[in-house]
């Protein structure tokens, strides 16, 4: 499989502090690869750097083989632009309805004419089963219609590659399952690549085809693998403890 992230010795810093450091990772195409790990392990300031938030203090990121952080800011944005992300809140536009927040990267970044772009934004309404909603504003909607909507934006571009920082952070159980079935959906409708930073075990085990366990006490990753080959063989007791939450039975069943 064609590998789309390369990730070769990262170290990232906040401030004056290390968050971590020699991160060594691949992500293939097609793929759902998640990031996980307790609070505070560095796993947001990961994403920050892999979206370019933040510049690592050394390392390299590649992207379809160019070094992200290498380029030029014209080069970046090129890139960031094949890039969606949904992020914790979702971030929407308050005041705009949720058919003006999926139209306004098309109106920024694409050719279409208002017609299109309306077409498009029904369209990927529709696709995270919020269509008949285009006329709402955030307010009106559940947590978990928010973030689908969230989602609906950061397709808007057929994105190569979709970020999605702790998806289900803040919603019940349901609308939880609800958003990991939609983004095993997107990856086979869309072949997208999926980048997922979680420490949900439901959702890990669910959307996960390979995954990376971050450590905050060693500031590196201490395991990488799919995540029930990872708790059925690793000998390490602080992967079995995150992946079991400390109950060995049951656990990714």
């Amino acid at each position: 499989m064609e590998t789309v992230i390369e990730v070769k010795n990262l170290d990232l810093v906040y401030g004056d502090f290390l968050v971590m450091r020699g991160l060594n990772f691949n992500v293939k195409k097609g793929e759902i690869f998640v990031i996980m790990g307790g609070s505070g392990c560095g796993k947001s300031t990961l994403l920050k750097t892999m979206i370019g938030l933040n510049p690592p203090q050394k390392g390299k990121i590649l992207y379809s083989g160019l070094s992200f952080w290498d380029e030029d800011e014209q080069a970046r944005q090129d890139i960031m632009r094949r890039f969606g992300v949904l992020y914790q809140g979702g971030a929407l536009w308050s005041s705009l309805t949720l058919g003006e927040n999926v139209a306004l990267p098309l109106q920024l970044y694409s050719s279409l004419s208002a017609l299109q772009i309306q077409d498009v934004v029904l369209l990927k309404l529709g696709l995270v089963g919020l269509g008949g909603y285009a006329d709402f504003y955030p307010a009106e909607l559940s947590g978990g219609m928010r973030k689908r909507a969230g989602l609906a934006r950061a397709i808007a571009l057929d994105p190569d590659v979709i970020f999605f920082d702790e998806p289900s952070a803040g919603l019940d159980p349901l609308s939880a399952k609800m958003l990991d079935d939609l983004i095993l959906e997107l990856r086979d409708d869309l072949g997208a690549t999926i980048v997922v930073v979680t420490h949900e075990l439901a959702s890990i085990f669910t959307v996960g085809d390979n995954a990376m366990l971050l450590d905050a006490d060693t500031k590196t990753a201490i395991a990488q693998g799919a995540p029930k080959d990872l708790l059925a063989n690793s000998k390490d007791p602080r992967v079995v403890k995150f992946l079991t939450r400390g109950e060995k039975q049951g656990a990714g069943k």
